[in-house]
């Protein structure tokens, strides 16, 4: 996956997001979509991961294609 594939597929996760939002303002989201913005919120972690992993071999002169998305339980211990 490259990174205009990688982006993309942030973007697309973002408008899943928002709607998700929009359509449970002010009520709360109901069990399916409260797990499902979970698994939304464990992807974009893992997309951008990947992402900041591909720029930064990239940057430092490695292959790009060489970064591998980490399983969620590594990407939601960082800190930010």
């Amino acid at each position: 996956m490259d990174d205009k594939s990688i982006l993309a597929h942030i973007d697309e996760l973002i408008a899943e997001e928002k709607q998700l939002r929009h359509i449970h303002a002010g009520e709360g989201l109901g069990s399916p979509d409260r797990e499902r913005l979970r698994t939304i919120e464990r992807e974009l972690d893992q997309a951008w991961d990947l992402l900041r992993q591909r720029r930064a071999r990239e940057e430092i002169g490695e292959d790009p294609d060489s970064a591998h998305e980490r399983p969620t339980t590594e990407v939601e211990g960082y800190l930010q």
